[in-house]
């Protein structure tokens, strides 16, 4: 009878293990998800870690833009004010929080809350040559299942399912080789 319940203990034991791991490999797949066109998540492995290129605002979401370290180099050498194209490896990651006052801070500042998506981009001018040399890819954040997926039609803004989305939106600021961000002194 002992042996009997220690098999049932041990069984439950791996088969909540196995959930919990499961559950743990689902919300860490990001790096799985791909766009059609083929970029990828897992091409911006570990940007979290990379340096600030600006902040924004606009409509409900608040941002941080990060750089790589090619993209901080061509922004301290003058791009794109100096009019030379950003190289090719440059890659940008913006990360779009709700935005939600700290009440434990001094005068209450407004910080990122709920994260609602990541947008990357990245310049390589063979790969996306019908796009100035830009691949983009938007992943939207559902907070209930910790997990990513593309973004689609009902994306903000809507997504074409291709690494060309955002292309068309990027087009008006060609003379800055298709980059909004500016990279301010510091």
């Amino acid at each position: 009878m002992k042996h009997r319940n220690l098999l049932v203990r041990l069984s439950v034991t791996a088969a909540l293990a196995a959930l919990a791991a499961g559950v743990a490999i689902s919300a860490t797949d990001r790096y799985s998800l791909k766009v059609p066109g083929g970029l990828a998540f897992a091409e911006f492995k570990g940007y979290e870690g990379w340096q600030i290129v600006n902040i924004s605002q606009k409509g409900r979401v608040v941002a941080a833009i990060l750089g790589n370290p090619t993209t901080i180099a061509a922004y301290q050498s003058g791009i794109p004010e100096n009019g030379r194209p950003f190289p090719d490896g440059t890659k940008m990651a913006k990360i779009h929080w709700l935005p939600k006052q700290n009440a434990s801070a001094p005068g209450s500042p407004t910080v990122g809350g709920q994260l609602v998506n990541v947008d990357f981009m990245v310049k390589d001018s063979k790969r996306f040559a019908d796009s100035g040399g830009w691949g983009y890819a938007v992943f939207d954040y559902d907070a209930a299942a910790d997990t990513f997926r593309p973004g689609d039609e009902k994306s903000t803004p809507p997504q074409a399912h291709d690494a060309k989305c955002g292309s068309a939106c990027h087009t008006i600021a060609r003379s800055r080789d298709f980059v909004f961000t500016e990279y301010p002194k510091r």
